[in-house]
């Protein structure tokens, strides 16, 4: 059966999950299934898990074992491939795996008039073709594999209509015109990978799981916890695997009042009516669309009208008068008479702000204490700021309550690759800083932050140099980028170069007159194949030249002026110099020639070898280069395209 558990506040949801975890299952050797959408959630619940199941009253010290966290979408994806027979690891529809046949599909059908959209925003367009456009059209086509991917998931109805030749958008009506392309170009992709796709086989799976439970490897009980939201092919394979064994969804909503008003707006009633519609292909239930939600106006708090969206949606996904499922609410304690409080009172009642109060009218709002810091809100002048005030704040409230812990704080920002440097550079220092003491005196305290959601390029340096690179590729290498190139801090460590020798190579590059441009070949596509002055070429001979004679009354030697700037403690540099930029050409050369994809990375990788390296504690950053390459590769198949950069 299906139970949906719901609170206002997710360690409530944590207590209610340690209550159910406490039973023990029938076969002790079983692993408790607890589906969680990230590894910070999966931590923190962890820990409190351990503090309620097996600690002695009055202690922490309990132990959470024998549960794993798997994400939602490998436990659903894991269900549905046992039930459809498809690896999910190899499902050919997997978005990285369909984004190179889809590819393919575009290349070919580019020139079909139905087409005509995505011609223009590739660039494509006649009379005047546009070249960066082109160039990222791998880009393009791989967001073009995630929406038909999520296509399937939110709305498989959609995609059904789709394979059965119709341009249908899974609610009854037909898609707008300027989008019935999607559906011809899903159309080309479903007849070029010849399988079906998730959604098509959604109902067949949902079937075998509703009929054989032995289908899955799963306990009698399975959980999840914290989602925020759940698409209706994922509820569908939910309430048919609930057919056979108890599935526990535990969901944060904010307000039960608002939860128990939808409940009856989605009574058939002439006022609203019905806010799920059968699909009329497959008799399941439809969440209506955003402009036609009826329930968009119920919440009375503006709070929950904009921030509890997801909340709402959620709740309308799952509601199903079809489908039985056990509603659980776990209240909590009063909320105290602090502003945090009643905000949150008037949120659990879906109440109105009284706002400022009319002239001659009582003032209803709430009144305060003027100690009362449950909301603060600070006002700073800058990013750098912000930051400051914020690890000041946090050690406050860590010295006024001794019960809390660095592990129970949160910070959230809406530009965590903006802040991260500032947050690195204000929280690193916490440890050295005098006058931070502990709450107890017993020395500095020591924040050790965790930064999440942060890209690949800002957390492994080598990946950030290899894009780089690759920016160069299809560039006019100035001297700025190579300087910049340079400076990336696994290139430095490669040649050794340190603060003062950038600045010198800087003025090298200026008195050289290297402007851009490897040699007088790499200026061909700009007609200037005949110009070597101002090169990277020119300028490195005059410039080791220079290492090897003096400029004595401007004597030419082959036609060569020497720079009269380099002294016998920098002839190393100069050579280091010289070697990073014949490295640097010898990878641009490889990685500009059209060669196939397991080349290309193969290049890649030679690139990352020769011009960058890492210390012992970041060799990780190849490993990860690597392995993403790989999985690259994998993804593709042997029969991707090939990579051309000139296309």
């Amino acid at each position: 059966m299906l139970h949906i558990h719901r609170a206002e506040r997710a360690d409530r949801l944590a207590s209610a999950l340690a209550g159910l975890l406490a039973v023990p299952l029938a076969d002790p050797f079983a692993s408790e299934i607890v589906s969680v959408p990230t590894r910070g959630m999966e931590r923190w619940l962890a820990q409190r898990l351990s503090s309620h199941l097996g600690a002695q009253p009055g202690r922490a010290d309990g132990v959470c074992a024998g549960v794993l966290f798997p994400p939602p979408r490998r436990l659903i994806g894991d269900a549905t491939a046992a039930a459809s027979g498809i690896d999910p690891e190899a499902d050919p529809w997997l978005p990285e795996r369909a984004a190179w046949p889809l590819l393919d599909v575009v290349a070919e059908c580019l020139d079909e008039p139905w087409l005509d959209a995505l011609r223009g925003y590739l660039g494509h367009s006649e009379p005047e073709p546009d070249p960066v456009r082109r160039d990222r059209r791998l880009s393009i086509v791989r967001h073009l594999a995630g929406l038909f991917a999520r296509y399937g998931l939110h709305r498989p109805e959609m995609v059904s209509a789709w394979a059965a030749g119709e341009d249908g958008d899974g609610d009854g009506g037909r898609l707008p015109h300027g989008s019935a392309w999607q559906a011809q170009l899903w159309r080309a992709l479903r007849a070029r990978i010849a399988l079906p796709s998730p959604a098509e086989r959604l109902d067949e799976a949902c079937a075998r799981l509703r009929e054989d439970g032995s289908l899955l490897d799963l306990p009698p009980r399975v959980a999840l916890f914290g989602l925020t939201r759940l698409p209706a092919g994922d509820v569908h394979v939910l309430r048919a695997l609930a057919v056979r064994r108890d599935v526990h969804l535990f969901l944060l909503h904010p307000s039960p009042a608002l939860w128990e008003r939808i409940a009856q707006a989605q009574a058939p009633a002439p006022k609203l009516g019905a806010t799920l519609a059968p699909s009329p292909e497959r008799g399941r239930p439809v969440a209506p669309r955003r402009e036609h939600d009826p329930t968009a106006d119920l919440p009375a708090h503006p709070l929950l009208a904009s921030w509890g969206r997801d909340a709402r949606e959620m709740q309308l996904v799952l509601s199903d008068d079809s489908a039985r499922h056990a509603d659980h609410h776990h209240d909590l304690p009063p909320a105290p008479a602090t502003a945090l409080g009643h905000l949150q009172a008037a949120l659990l009642g879906d109440q109105a702000p009284p706002g400022e109060p009319l002239a001659g009218e009582p003032d209803r709002r709430a009144p305060l204490q003027r100690a009362d810091r449950s909301v603060q809100i600070h006002a700073c002048h800058g990013q750098a700021r912000q930051v400051e005030v914020l690890r000041d704040a946090v050690l406050h409230l860590l010295a006024a309550d001794p019960t809390l812990e660095p592990r129970d704080v949160i910070v959230m920002c809406p530009d965590i690759e903006t802040f991260a440097p500032l947050i690195q550079a204000t929280f690193g220092a916490a440890a050295t800083e005098p006058g931070d003491e502990a709450p107890s005196g017993g020395g500095p305290v020591d924040l050790h932050v965790r930064l999440a959601d942060r890209s690949l390029r800002q957390t492994n340096a080598v990946l950030a140099a290899l894009a780089a690179l690759l920016e160069l590729a299809g560039s006019r290498v100035t001297a700025s980028q190579v300087l910049g190139f340079a400076d990336r801090e696994p290139v430095r460590r490669r040649f050794g170069l340190r603060d003062e020798d950038l600045t010198r190579l800087q003025r090298w590059i200026g008195d050289a007159g290297i402007r851009w441009g490897l040699d007088a070949a790499h200026r061909a596509p700009f007609k200037l194949e005949d110009l070597e002055t101002g090169t990277w070429a020119a300028g490195l001979d005059r410039l080791l030249l220079g290492a090897a004679m003096t400029e004595e009354g401007n004597r030419l030697y082959g036609g060569v002026l020497p720079l009269d700037d380099v002294e016998s403690t920098a002839i190393d540099l100069a050579g280091r110099l010289g070697e990073l930029v014949d490295r640097l050409q010898e990878a641009l050369e490889r990685l500009s020639a059209p060669q196939s994809l397991a080349a290309w990375a193969s290049a890649l990788t030679h690139a990352a070898q020769s011009l960058t390296a890492t210390g012992p504690r970041d060799a990780w950053q190849h490993a990860e280069l690597q392995r993403t390459l790989d999985e690259l590769v994998a993804q593709a198949g042997p029969t991707a395209p090939g990579v051309d950069p000139g296309a």
